[in-house]
């Protein structure tokens, strides 16, 4: 039975970006990413590429929540209870893959909501990131670096390597 850390206590009025940062890594408290690194990282690591990218505050509020419904970080009921916009919602929503889905429903339901293929594309580009790859077996990093690529591809992005 997998336990679902519990966040901290919502603070009056809607969360701000320092809240929702702070309620993921509660979450996510514990958790690895594929090469053993804090998985706070990878959060961290999306909402500034989603920032880089000219994000506004729902979509980087979406980034640090992007995995939490899917990983069971959070449940879709705290998602829903959370003093956060609907949009921000809708995005984490969006990113969340289901359980059997194919690869080109979960693309087009982020292409279908406003501001989720900017955020995706930022989870994308870090765990892409050569870097990170490397680290990997060689037999995991070819498995991820084609399932990055066929989303990419899936959701309309310009392969990082041919440049824009």
């Amino acid at each position: 039975m997998s336990h679902t850390p519990s966040p901290p206590p919502f603070p009056a009025g809607p969360l701000g970006l320092a809240d929702v940062e702070a309620a993921a890594r509660a979450a996510h408290a514990g958790q690895t990413d594929k090469a053993g690194r804090p998985y706070a990282e990878h959060l961290r690591a999306v909402a500034e590429g989603v920032r880089r990218r000219g994000g506004d505050d729902e979509q980087i509020a979406a980034a640090w929540l992007h995995d939490a419904v899917e990983d069971d970080a959070l449940s879709e009921r705290w998602l829903g209870e959370a003093a956060l916009s609907r949009r921000t919602k809708d995005i984490v929503l969006a990113l969340t893959k289901r359980a059997g889905e194919p690869p080109e429903a979960y693309a087009a339901r982020i292409l279908a909501t406003p501001g989720a293929p900017l955020v995706k594309e930022a989870d994308l580009a870090h765990n892409a990131d050569p870097a990170r790859l490397a680290v990997l077996d060689t037999a995991t990093r070819t498995r991820l670096t084609e399932k990055y690529a066929r989303m990419r591809a899936l959701l309309g992005l310009v392969d990082p390597d041919e440049g824009v």
